[in-house]
């Protein structure tokens, strides 16, 4: 007889950490237990002695790490009788607000900025039948509206300032500790709206003192890095920021959401923030692509950037273990990827044997 038993969720893995009721129905797509890979090939290039991890959130159901606090939110508002939800969002947020409402069956509503979405992220909530409202603003003009409109319309607000989001997004840092037996020394991630930020570092706090059982799971507990584009970095500058623009759509944010629990995440951490151009992102990404086969939408690779930055300049010294979250799937965006590769063209050659092996040859 088989003891297997089937992963079905993170609220299911994690229940007793969570804020759900026994007879709750979970809205699930089997979300979170996403891969913890180490990178091989970049440390070694790089010449320093750290061991570095990747949380590939991209391999969520929808392609974020949106999924792990849509499912607590989805599931808390089912459970409390809503027949709608809304959020703003510049993409991830609203294909998977989109994907977990059409599972309970109910209905959402998605804000976007024109002209300012992925592709990719549009195509998904757009075959979830969501309900797109697109407005001749930026995702802030949007979150602002979406406040604004939850007071007068019976809907159910599922961005990060609704806190089952951060309940179920704190979950990738027990799946860290629990994968690697021990908190990293370094964890480096995009800032954005800082959900994520402020999510992990509750993670992490939680692990490290557990209440329920007055016992730690670990003592530890990482420096929090949080990288952000040039152009929409808040943090850096100690101040909102009004008009951000960046390539990385997902962190094209100037009035974070989450800002006082990020702030209390990177100085309780003995952490930092930093910015980094649209062409050090990109880099980062078409690195990661390249040498490691691993594709990150633009965003995420924000991580990356900043960890080697700080590895290299020995900001993070030699003998760290550090984790990297990579937040979406690069097919997410799959324009800028394209851009990246403008000079990759495909070999074109007659469909013959010899030509073929010539084309082979040439290109060792």
């Amino acid at each position: 007889m088989s003891n297997h038993t089937r992963y079905t969720g993170l609220i299911d893995r994690y229940r007793d950490r969570l804020p759900v009721s026994p007879t709750a129905r979970v809205i699930s797509l089997v979300e979170g237990n996403t891969p913890m890979i180490e990178l091989q090939n970049i440390p070694r290039m790089i010449g320093k002695d750290v061991k570095i991890y990747v949380k590939f959130e991209g391999l969520n159901p929808t392609g974020s790490f949106k999924d792990r606090g849509m499912t607590m939110a989805i599931t808390k508002a089912v459970e409390e009788g809503s027949k709608a939800v809304i959020c703003a969002s510049t993409g991830n947020t609203s294909a998977s607000a989109a994907a977990y409402a059409a599972r309970a069956g109910i209905k959402a509503f998605v804000l976007i900025p024109d002209g300012k979405i992925a592709l990719g992220k549009l195509a998904q909530t757009l075959m979830y039948n969501a309900t797109i409202i697109q407005i001749n603003g930026n995702f802030d003009d949007g979150m602002r509206l979406v406040k604004e409109v939850a007071e007068l319309a019976p809907v159910t607000i599922v961005n990060s300032i609704n806190p089952f989001r951060l309940e179920g997004q704190k979950t990738a840092a027990f799946e860290i500790v629990d994968d690697l037996g021990t908190a990293p020394d370094y964890h480096c991630l995009p800032v954005g709206n800082a959900g994520n930020i402020s999510a992990y570092w509750k993670g992490y706090k939680e692990y490290s003192t557990d209440s329920a059982t007055h016992k730690a799971v670990t003592n530890k507990r990482p420096v929090m890095c949080g990288y952000q584009a040039a152009g929409a970095a808040p943090f850096v500058a100690g101040h909102p920021i009004d008009n951000p623009e960046t390539v990385a759509t997902a962190i094209r944010i100037g009035r974070p959401q989450s800002w006082d629990f990020a702030i209390a995440a990177q100085q309780e951490s003995g952490g930092w923030f930093d910015k980094f151009t649209d062409d050090e992102i990109l880099a980062a990404q078409k690195l990661l692509s390249q040498y490691e086969g691993i594709f990150c939408e633009p965003a995420s690779a924000t991580s990356i950037a900043g960890a080697l930055r700080d590895i290299k300049s020995g900001k993070i010294p030699e003998g760290s273990t550090i984790v990297c979250t990579l937040t979406g799937n690069g097919i997410k965006d799959p324009d800028i990827a394209i851009k990246q590769c403008a000079d990759a063209k495909p070999i074109t050659i007659d469909a013959d044997l010899d030509a073929v092996k010539r084309a082979i040859l040439d290109c060792l």
